[in-house]
């Protein structure tokens, strides 16, 4: 059975990826949450992928960056749905919302061990080093579409 994923379009369900975003980021990672809730969430578009039961497990946002380039951020699955390619459809999502916003590159922050994951969603590694972000190792990675 395909993902359900859904464009974010109400308060609730924004609280709901925000509420992903916490236990992800914040209790599992510890980053700080004036690090992870930011001003930018207000103007992102924002998804989630739903279980079979129509319980939201995993979110992602994407914003403007630069002429054409949108920004994969916050992408979050919660521990107990990792593996079953919930990830996947918030990403392959995000990127239909931006060639919708006529985005032909996206570019993302990887968490280095999320990097492989990235790659096989056709994302290359365009950073010349690790760089900690919140205190997590990151490398930048972009992946460029066809119109």
């Amino acid at each position: 059975m395909p993902i359900r994923t859904l464009r974010v379009t109400t308060p609730a369900q924004l609280e709901a990826a925000f509420d992903i975003r916490r236990k992800v980021f914040i209790e599992e990672q510890n980053v700080p949450p004036e690090e992870e809730l930011d001003a930018l969430d207000q103007t992102a578009v924002h998804v989630l992928a739903l279980d079979a039961a129509g319980r939201p497990v995993a979110t992602g946002r994407i914003i403007p960056y630069g002429e054409g380039t949108g920004k994969l951020q916050r992408i979050a699955v919660l521990r107990e749905a990792r593996g079953r390619g919930y990830g996947r459809a918030v990403v392959e999502a995000l990127e239909e919302i931006g060639r919708s916003m006529g985005f032909r590159r996206f570019v993302l922050g990887a968490q280095t061990q999320a990097e492989a994951f990235y790659h096989k969603l056709g994302y290359r590694t365009v950073s010349p080093e690790v760089f900690l972000d919140a205190g997590i190792p990151h490398v930048n990675m972009e992946k460029v579409t066809e119109d």
